[in-house]
């Protein structure tokens, strides 16, 4: 039997800007009201009040490495996302744009998901979070 997975954490830029990405949003949405933790995890600086306010809506947690210090694919900003849902990391995924974010991820326990497509990682995402 499969690892029973709670806790989604995602990327930013290239996934959550992706063309199709309003299907990505909606798969959230729906997954966090299903009871799946959301997180995003970015290397950005961080982001603005009214930001954080859009992304409130989709994400448990925003782990930005500009305001914990770490950055992917170092395996600690995984482990920061996760705790900060409340879950180990062997309980999450993660989807990125970038393999050696994905591996990074996959390094530090979670189950990574290298994002190519909006239908193939939601295929992904389905199969995982089934």
């Amino acid at each position: 039997m499969g690892r029973v997975l709670k806790g989604l954490l995602v990327d930013y830029a290239g996934v959550l800007t992706d063309p199709d990405a309003h299907l990505l949003y909606d798969y959230l949405r729906a997954a966090r009201a299903r009871g799946t933790r959301t997180a995003l995890v970015s290397n950005a600086p961080g982001a603005g009040p009214g930001a954080k306010a859009e992304l409130a809506e989709y994400f448990d947690a925003l782990v930005f490495s500009g305001e914990v210090g770490v950055a992917k694919p170092d395996r600690e900003i995984y482990l920061i996302a996760a705790e900060r849902l409340g879950l180990s990391a062997v309980t999450c995924a993660f989807v990125d744009d970038s393999a050696r974010n994905v591996q990074g991820a996959a390094d530090a326990g979670l189950v990574g998901i290298h994002h190519l497509s909006v239908p193939a990682t939601l295929d992904e995402l389905a199969a995982l979070f089934s």
